[in-house]
């Protein structure tokens, strides 16, 4: 609360309480309007000279004494102020009170000066004190109040700074049996292929800077489909004829933002589940639809299926369902059907848009409409 607030709040509460004074100790309810208006001044006039002086001495006494002197002095230090201010103002109330003839002429100044200084100082004191108390209430509520709002915005802060981490930690990952796998094929093209082998380390580029790259956790789907591709041509090499797959997306899908290298998550398990463990390998189909503001976004096979309630942490699917809760909230899902013959994940996302000028990397082979091998 300001001086300015403080002080006109404390005008008010005089002037209520001296004309409610009237009322209670004077017969109000007997007396003429003139009367009141009279007791009522005079009352505002003694007791407001006893208030300005603590209103305008309390907020330097009190720090003073708390500072110089230890617990309970400091308190008697404080009531002997309020004493003072007691005195004063009834003294300071009662010459104006005296040259304006609210006190008969007759009447010893001495005489109502010592009556009316005990009442003076009995109420200066009492609220005085609940007062200060309150004040000092306030100001501890106050400061808790900042320092639990700082509290809270700190750790909400840390626990955005985590998220981030987490999801950047998550975007992050690559199979290191990919990497492995990746590597052990670019050696063997190496002898028997050279420009199959550089059209894989080039298509391995594409994915590792999409692995690494930190300016967007979101990309445009034709993208993401782009390097859907190049990760199913790159373990095309590695299975030959046993993989087969199909990438295609609805005309205006493309520039739909979905979370970076989900698609290939999505791919990734298929191969894992359905093309590695058959000897006749099987046919993955990647495929993006517009439905209505949603974009859903499935990849299919025809393998043997996987248990999908058994997933153990860490797995793909459940690592990538946590970036989905971080990203969209509950506005995205990932759901899993798998029996076998047929296994198809499917993602659902809010569909926002960018054009293409604003995507955060160059598209490295935009596929728009459909690609099969």
């Amino acid at each position: 609360m300001n001086f300015r607030t403080r002080t006109l709040s404390a005008l008010a509460w005089t002037i209520g309480g001296s004309v409610a004074a009237v009322f209670a100790f004077e017969g109000g309810a007997t007396l003429t309007w003139r009367q009141i208006v009279v007791e009522g001044f005079a009352n505002t006039l003694l007791s407001g000279s006893c208030v300005m002086l603590c209103v305008f001495g309390l907020p330097i006494a009190v720090p003073i004494a708390h500072r110089k002197f230890r617990a309970p002095l400091d308190w008697a230090v404080i009531v002997g102020v309020l004493v003072a201010f007691g005195l004063v103002g009834c003294f300071i109330g009662g010459v104006i009170a005296k040259a304006i003839h609210l006190i008969q002429p007759t009447q010893s100044f001495t005489a109502w000066y010592a009556e009316s200084a005990r009442v003076a100082v009995y109420f200066t004191v009492i609220f005085g004190l609940s007062g200060t108390f309150a004040e000092q209430l306030r100001a501890r509520l106050a400061s808790t109040t900042v320092a639990l709002r700082t509290k809270e915005r700190d750790e909400a802060e840390a626990r955005r700074l985590a998220a981030e981490a987490q999801l950047a930690s998550l975007e992050s990952r690559v199979d290191p049996h990919f990497l492995f796998n990746t590597l052990n094929s670019i050696a063997a093209l190496v002898r028997d292929n050279p420009a199959g082998a550089e059209r894989v380390i080039e298509q391995f580029a594409s994915l590792m800077r999409s692995s690494l790259d930190r300016r967007a956790s979101l990309v445009r789907l034709d993208e993401e489909l782009a390097l859907v591709r190049s990760y199913l041509e790159i373990e095309r090499v590695r299975f030959g004829d046993r993989l087969r797959f199909c990438v295609q997306a609805a005309d205006g899908s493309g520039s739909g933002l979905v979370p970076r290298m989900s698609l290939q998550t999505l791919a990734e398990n298929a191969v894992k589940y359905a093309v590695s463990p058959s000897r006749e390998g099987a046919t993955i189909k990647v495929s993006a639809a517009l439905e209505g503001a949603r974009l859903c976004l499935a990849v299919e096979d025809n393998g043997p299926g996987f248990d999908s309630t058994q997933l153990p942490d860490g797995h793909g699917l459940q690592l990538l369902k946590s970036r989905l809760a971080m990203t969209f909230g509950d506005r995205a899902s990932l759901t899993t059907e798998s029996h076998p013959g047929r296994t198809c994940v499917t993602l659902t996302l809010p569909l926002t848009e960018i054009p293409p000028a604003a995507a955060a990397t160059p598209v490295l082979d935009a596929v728009e409409g459909r690609t099969c091998l």
